[in-house]
């Protein structure tokens, strides 16, 4: 017979976890250089347009200089820098 009553597992008794910061960096309208980073995400809700590129962990970061636009295309969203 069992002397101890069985625990629950240990990863749902940790309490306040940290947030991951991921959102919008620069918003729509903000100008922005190269290099910047726009957006970070969990996959792709936005997809990268002109004037930007993806990450391999799915963030989107400025390819050149101009403001941030938010465009939808055939029901994508997709950021793109405008000069």
């Amino acid at each position: 017979m069992a002397h101890k009553k069985a625990g629950g597992s240990k990863a749902t008794q940790k309490g306040n976890v940290a947030g991951k910061r991921l959102g919008f960096k620069v918003y729509a309208g903000s100008a922005v250089k190269a290099g910047h980073i726009v957006l970070r995400q969990r996959g792709t809700k936005f997809h990268a347009g002109s004037g930007t590129g993806l990450g391999r962990d799915h963030s989107v970061f400025a390819t050149a200089d101009g403001t941030v636009a938010i465009k939808v295309k055939q029901g994508r969203k997709f950021v793109e820098i405008s000069k």
